[in-house]
């Protein structure tokens, strides 16, 4: 049988890990007119995406388990929440724009290693509607 290690260094291509976390909190939009200008809630999924080549002495880019635990603490500070009152929500429109780039940020800090590094980071704000930050 192949050692994981030897087949991580003849992997040609990249390895996509996604993992999901949801969140409830209520936000209004300012400068905006529109039903969003007013009070209103969501049940938000963030979906992170963490992209690599090498897999570890386990065959592993990054173990699931790690990036939940990451996504759930950064969803943890926002969940049943007034996002217009938590930083940097204070001062820029809490959009689902500036929430996905809000996690890249977080989760990069936290998960991003030599081999491995937060590529996306997709926010539904409802069924039909969600925006996907990459960098």
């Amino acid at each position: 049988m192949n050692d994981p290690a030897d087949m991580s260094a003849a992997a040609k291509g990249q390895f996509t890990l996604t993992v999901e976390v949801e969140f409830a909190a209520a936000h209004h939009l300012r400068d905006y007119e529109g039903n969003c200008a007013r009070l209103h809630g969501h049940n938000w999924k963030v979906i992170v995406e963490m992209t690599g080549a090498r897999l570890n002495a386990v065959g592993m880019v990054v173990d699931f388990k790690t990036m939940k635990k990451a996504a759930r603490a950064a969803a943890e500070h926002l969940d049943h929440r007034y996002l217009n009152e938590i930083p940097p929500f204070d001062t820029i429109n809490p959009t689902a724009e500036h929430i996905a780039v809000w996690f890249f940020d977080e989760l990069s800090v936290t998960l991003n290693q030599p081999t491995a590094r937060v590529s996306a980071i997709t926010i539904w704000e409802n069924d039909r509607s969600a925006v996907t930050y990459r960098a």
